[in-house]
């Protein structure tokens, strides 16, 4: 008996040691991330002012009259990341409420898994469907948008977010106690006025979560605006023309034609730095919206 407790002690430490060393590698990780941006950024804004970085309004570091200004990058990815939630936002929450409020659990069982494949549909894929589908579909609607423009990716990648707001306000809204429901149809609620005056406020922690992982999913996609959207550097609002976000350019610049360790290649660190601290205010935003609607912001 004695050596049973003590063989279930030394598993517990064990068990606790193990969890506690992924702990310390996920934090390692991410340091490492940080130094090496931080250390490529520094050697960058050695040789372009971080002023004109922020302020210029051109952005053409591969060209032969080079311009560092980083508002077109900026720009084009707050465009495509709104057309995105734009999409994603409204289908995702009424999806969310028909699982949760609207459908038995057997469907809910059913539906739910096959919503969440959407999730593992490559990138890739979604890249091409935005500028051999979508595109051409919206040159129909729209004959003035070009070939290459911010409006379909952006709707893309609407798509493409859906089942993650979805399962995870879905979720949230689940966990609503059922009593809440109960009490507000005992006051003659309908499920309508359940779903948006009881459920909804009670979740809004948990959806608004989804939301920011939303924005940021949109934010930091890759290969649909980088094939779909036109790799143009342009400081505009316009979604019926080519743009670029800072996700593509780095893409267009780690293909391999720009030699390492020039001021050129040096330019993906800065503009991964800008990305980063992006997300990272887009999140602090969202904490703070977060406290304040559920009344801890002080």
């Amino acid at each position: 008996m004695i050596r049973r407790k003590k063989h279930s002690i030394i598993g517990e430490y064990a068990i606790q040691a193990i969890l506690f060393l992924c702990g310390i590698l996920s934090i390692i990780v991410t340091l490492g991330i940080l130094l090496t941006l931080l250390f490529e950024t520094a050697s960058f804004f050695k040789e372009v002012s971080i002023i004109a970085f922020l302020t210029d309004l051109e952005w053409t570091p591969l060209f032969a009259t080079k311009k560092f200004g980083i508002l077109p990058l900026l720009l084009g990815t707050t465009l495509t990341s709104l057309i995105a939630m734009f999409v994603a936002m409204p289908l995702g929450l009424l999806s969310a409420i028909f699982l949760s409020e609207y459908t038995s659990d057997r469907v809910r069982r059913y539906i739910k898994p096959i919503l969440e494949v959407l999730a593992g549909i490559p990138t890739v894929v979604y890249g091409y469907f935005a500028l051999l589908f979508v595109t051409p579909l919206l040159q129909r609607l729209i004959p003035s948008i070009s070939g290459f423009n911010a409006l379909s990716p952006g709707i893309v990648m609407g798509i493409m977010i859906v089942p993650m707001i979805s399962s995870l306000s879905e979720d949230a809204m689940y966990a609503v106690p059922n009593s809440l429901r109960e009490a507000a149809y005992a006051l003659g609620s309908s499920r309508l006025q359940v779903s948006l005056k009881v459920v909804i406020p009670a979740a809004f922690s948990g959806i608004l979560s989804a939301f920011i992982l939303g924005v940021s999913r949109a934010i930091g996609e890759t290969m649909i605006v980088a094939i779909a959207a036109g790799q143009q550097p342009r400081l505009t609002l316009n979604p019926l023309v080519p743009i670029e976000t800072m996700t593509a350019y780095i893409v267009q610049v780690s293909l391999g034609d720009t030699p390492t360790g020039t001021l050129e290649y040096r330019t993906i660190f800065a503009v991964g730095m800008m990305l980063i601290i992006f997300t990272f205010m887009l999140n602090i935003i969202g904490l703070r919206l977060r406290k304040r609607f559920l009344g801890l912001y002080r």
